[in-house]
């Protein structure tokens, strides 16, 4: 009798649960349910205005839907609910919840408080406190950040807590735990606190060999810090791929599903998207496609890579290290330009052709020549991951004439994007990570082909698109197959695991010789755009950000 697992992917938007058959892959059937109060970056429900760069959500969302997502997954699969033996979690991360001594949010004490609530990885208001992290790590001449691209995020675990200690010590106190929100939903599926180790790893700069950071440098921070891996952020850590326990009975009852099946240990969403698209050797690389885009690397030896988001060994892939960059704006950069420079008399066309408006943009730009329309920008709408790890920089067009269209504009930032990828790729090579196959998933690498073919341009390299068009979800079946085990009709690894659910697809994307010339040259100004504003050559992002704080107090 056929055997399935359940992916519950947690992304910035939306819960997304697919079924999954544990001896092909094959998917059964799947559901997505959109978060009620999406991404609160303006005001909370009640109406209390938030001040900018915050990014909250709300945890009731997670679990509502979860129980919407699932329920109708397994309803569209058609399987038998006794056959399903796993569940599997992935979360975006560092995504923080602070919960009292029962785990339940503070937000639901505190309604009006911006800090009570989720911190999402893009809450970008803890800046300064990472930015003095950073400093604190250099003048202690602690290699704390040797893998982790020399410098701390603010989508990070730690500079999020400090945050809410620095401005709400009182709520700080108050707090049991800050738990992450794939640890909590893990929690909530199975009554067992267990923490992940590859999300540990990546966002709270946790090591199998080294432990948490020293107290010196915690103390340093802030005194309330020196002990909090002992106190706030205390736990057991686990490793991804193995059970955190079993569904209790009234999660069992609220999924419809068997009570006593094995829950995997949360994974980061990007991550687990390597076995689903078969990227489980040294030199390969995914590109995980989405509102943002996370560029995940698998080699050999930790080594030290500049401006990477962290390199941890063994926690996503048996045997070999990971190395984690991305880019904090890709998707989210696209819908805004639609959103909001969409002229009126394209709407009209855009319709006669049956075409929404990313399609009717591409459709105009897709036969006009690389460099023709004079433009170059960089992609820091939302700040820059990596390799500057800044998320106080800003988006720049260059090269705007009274004849450019809205079009040009929309083909700029695409070839934006891909040479922000460009660079991280060269960042990867010069320190030794050489990249020898390049795999994408995610919505945009299935829904716009001339977008993949700039890619495969601009990098000069071929892409390969990932089977499944939900590689997170796929991810976290292959995760929870692997928690099963063979015993209960799953797998004894994460490898295996991956060698019967995971593949790619037929499509591949070449690099066209007559583009890869021009695109060398445009690649060429964006490096010299890319030092100047983002390596002190002009400073004027950040003074006009301090500019615009200062006008809205």
């Amino acid at each position: 009798m056929a055997k399935y697992t359940i992916g519950i992917d947690f992304g910035t938007l939306s819960v997304r649960a697919l079924v999954s058959d544990v001896e092909t892959g094959r998917e059964m059937g799947w559901a997505v349910c959109d978060y009620p109060h999406g991404v609160m970056d303006a005001s909370l429900p009640d109406g209390t205005i938030l001040q900018s760069d915050w990014a909250l959500q709300h945890p009731e969302d997670y679990i509502y839907e979860l129980k919407k997502a699932v329920k109708e997954a397994v309803r569209k699969s058609g399987a038998d609910k006794e056959s399903i033996i796993a569940v599997g979690v992935d979360f975006t991360a560092s995504t923080v919840i602070p919960v009292d001594q029962s785990m339940r949010p503070l937000s639901d004490k505190y309604p009006s408080n911006p800090h009570a609530y989720v911190k999402l990885w893009k809450h970008h208001a803890a800046q300064t406190q990472a930015d003095r992290m950073t400093r604190i790590a250099e003048e202690q001449n602690y290699d704390l950040l040797d893998f982790y691209g020399g410098r701390v995020s603010s989508e990070w675990t730690l500079p999020k807590i400090v945050q809410m200690l620095e401005e709400d010590e009182r709520l700080f106190d108050e707090t049991d735990l800050f738990v992450e929100a794939g640890d909590w939903i893990v929690y909530c599926l199975t009554g067992k606190y267990r923490k992940s180790a590859m999300i540990a790893g990546y966002k709270a700069f946790y090591s199998t060999d080294r432990g948490y950071p020293e107290k010196s440098y915690l103390k340093a921070i802030h005194p309330k810090l020196e002990n909090i891996f002992e106190t706030k952020l205390r736990g057991e850590v686990y490793p991804a791929g193995q059970s955190a326990g079993t569904l209790t009975r009234e999660m069992a009852q609220a999924l419809s599903l068997p009570e006593g099946i094995d829950v995997a240990i949360a994974a980061i969403d990007a991550h687990v998207s390597l076995p689903a698209a078969d990227i489980t050797r040294n030199g390969e690389m995914l590109m995980i496609m989405g509102t943002s885009s996370c560029h995940i690397v698998l080699g050999g030896d930790m080594k030290k890579v500049n401006g990477m988001c962290g390199a941890v060994k063994d926690q996503v892939i048996p045997n070999l290290t990971c190395f984690e960059a991305g880019q904090s704006c890709v998707g989210d950069m696209f819908d805004w330009f639609v959103r909001n420079n969409f002229p009126a008399e394209y709407e009209e066309k855009a319709k006669k052709l049956n075409m929404n408006r990313h399609e009717y943009l591409t459709h105009l730009s897709k036969d006009k020549k690389p460099g023709e329309s004079g433009l170059i920008a960089l992609d820091w709408l939302n700040g820059n991951r990596s390799v500057l790890v800044n998320a106080e920089l800003s988006g720049l067009i260059l090269g705007m004439t009274l004849s450019t269209k809205a079009e040009d504009i929309y083909r700029a930032l695409i070839e934006s994007a891909a040479f922000g990828t460009r660079m991280i790729v060269d960042t990867f090579d010069k320190a030794g990570v050489p990249i020898e196959k390049i795999c994408a998933c995610g919505g945009i690498s299935t829904k716009n082909e001339f977008l993949m073919q700039i890619y495969a341009d601009v990098l000069k390299r071929d892409i390969r698109i990932a089977r499944s068009a939900q590689a997170c979800a796929l991810g976290s079946c292959i995760y929870a197959a692997s928690a099963a085990g063979s015993p209960k009709g799953g797998y004894d690894d994460v490898f295996e695991a991956a060698r019967h659910m995971g593949g790619v697809s037929e499509k591949v994307y070449r690099p066209r010789l007559e583009n890869t010339g021009v695109y060398d040259r445009l690649y060429a100004e964006y490096r010299r755009l890319h030092d100047f504003f983002g390596r002190g050559g002009n400073d004027v992002m950040k003074r006009l950000r301090s500019i615009k704080k200062d006008a809205s107090r």
